[in-house]
């Protein structure tokens, strides 16, 4: 026995004493087009609602359709030479040698990027209190939470410290705090922006996206970013084509059939009066051409969000475990899997409350379960996105409330477990089945609560049709400019 052990052993460094020529090679190419500094923490009298992270200075080119536009960055898109902390202690130190793809298009087009807004610890969170540089406050009341996990680049557009910032959106992270903090923010069709150098959640769900003052500058963002990238992105389909969405925008919207999701409306805990003032600004499409129907998608309550929690968990369980993803075509960033490896091995204990937990319930499923829930989920996603394909071939777009409530209040004490979770996850339910479906959808402000607090409306429009989400989104802000003007 003892012989076979060793026979073994010596089969095993044979086979791998190879991988030094894999050490040896050159993967990725680090080329930095446009020069930049490591830049610095921000100081409080900068930040006083905590939205930047870092702040660094890169000009990009002279100009472009984004010339003199200054943006803000969400801590889980890598800048070259500025530090990546994804909202967490763990990740401190880690620097990325390269610029997400995102991040290139905007210095391409002339844009300037002034820093690094807070995120989310791992972006698991539908709120804004759970990041190491501590919670970002809500522009309208500081008291309450500017929503998750784009927390720092929602606040900073609506104080206007920055004229656009990119978030992403793996369950409502663009469109939750953009509705929060009364912003537009654009999750776009799976696929159409590339998210090659950005910290991947589960890729399936990733999406990157716009975040801005108005309709305008949010389809002037997409035109840039959007677009096929060469492979690096397997989460793209050949042959992607980019219309200039500015030009497709107007105030006519003769001919537009809104579809009202009523499951949108229905979620137990749901306030009255933010399903009031939703139902009412769609109504008001209505005065631009539009006709407006009430439509039904059952699946949209309770399944969905089973399948897209069971989805994600699974992605958070294996990247914790220390990868990124595997098994398709594209680029792999070889810093960030050591990093991933090594700070995972190492600092487990400093994982907050909401990555342990869904570490632990992902390693208890893989482990009495195997793939199997895994494998439903995706079925189930594929009769999901039907569903709402089936309704969106009668309709061009359909409404519902970005979130059930308004701004919540930031927590005031230390959270147990559960709270923590709760408070962190229970925000998604209209905006995450959008994620497994991969349909766009963006968040505008429909109007303000009588305590002041904004409420966003969602457009959810067809696979690869921004167009007309960005037309009816423009339409309803033009409509209703002077009233909503705060």
């Amino acid at each position: 026995m003892e012989h076979h052990s060793f026979l073994l052993r010596h089969e095993i460094h044979e086979s791998l004493k190879d991988y030094d020529l894999l050490d040896d090679c050159e993967d990725v190419e680090t080329y930095i087009k446009y020069p930049r500094t490591p830049g610095q923490r921000p100081k409080p009298a900068e930040n006083v609602h905590n939205g930047w992270c870092w702040r660094c200075d890169i000009p990009g080119a002279g100009n472009g359709k984004l010339a003199g536009k200054t943006f803000a960055i969400k801590d889980s898109i890598s800048i070259a030479g500025v530090p990546l902390r994804f909202g967490s202690h763990i990740l401190h130190g880690y620097t990325p040698d390269y610029d997400a793809t995102v991040v290139t298009r905007i210095l391409d087009a002339g844009g300037h990027i002034i820093g690094k807004s807070t995120t989310e610890d791992f972006s698991i969170s539908g709120s804004s209190f759970t990041s190491s540089s501590g919670p970002v406050k809500n522009p309208h009341d500081a008291s309450r939470a500017a929503g998750g996990s784009s927390s720092g680049s929602a606040t900073l557009v609506a104080h206007g410290v920055v004229d656009m910032a990119l978030g992403t959106d793996q369950g409502g992270s663009i469109r939750g705090p953009a509705s929060w903090c009364g912003i537009v923010g654009l999750k776009p069709t799976w696929g159409l922006v590339p998210y090659s150098g950005i910290f991947a959640m589960e890729p399936t769900v990733d999406h990157v996206g716009p975040m801005t003052k108005n309709v305008y500058d949010c389809a002037l963002l997409l035109e840039v970013l959007a677009g096929y990238d060469n492979g690096f992105d397997p989460r793209q389909p050949v042959g992607i084509t980019v219309p200039e969405y500015t030009k497709q925008l107007t105030k006519d919207l003769s001919g537009i059939r809104v579809g009202m999701l009523a499951e949108g409306f229905q979620h137990p805990g749901g306030e009255y009066e933010v399903n009031n003032i939703v139902k009412s600004a769609a109504h008001r499409l209505q005065e631009v051409g539009a006709t407006i129907e009430d439509v039904s998608v059952p699946m949209h309550i309770g399944v969905s969000v089973v399948v897209h929690w069971e989805i994600v968990r699974r992605g958070i369980h294996h990247l914790v475990s220390g990868n990124s993803f595997i098994g398709t075509k594209g680029e792999y960033v070889t810093s960030l899997e050591d990093t991933l490896h090594n700070t995972f091995q190492s600092q487990k204990s400093q994982m907050s409350l909401n990555l342990k937990l869904m570490f632990i319930t992902g390693e208890y499923l893989k482990s009495n379960y195997g793939q199997r829930f895994y494998a439903k989920s995706r079925n189930i996603a594929r009769q999901l996105t039907a569903k709402y394909d089936e309704v969106l071939e009668n309709y061009d777009v359909l409404v519902l409330p970005t979130r059930p409530k308004a701004a919540k209040k930031l927590p005031s004490k230390d959270l147990s477990v559960k709270e923590c979770f709760d408070e962190s996850a229970g925000n998604g339910v209209n905006t995450l089945p959008f994620n497994v479906t991969g349909h766009p959808a963006i968040s505008i402000n429909a109007g303000f609560k009588a305590d002041g607090l904004p409420v966003g409306m969602m457009i959810v429009g067809k696979h690869f049709d921004e167009s007309t989400v960005l037309k009816v989104a423009y339409a309803f802000e033009k409509l209703t400019e002077p009233k909503l003007a705060k």
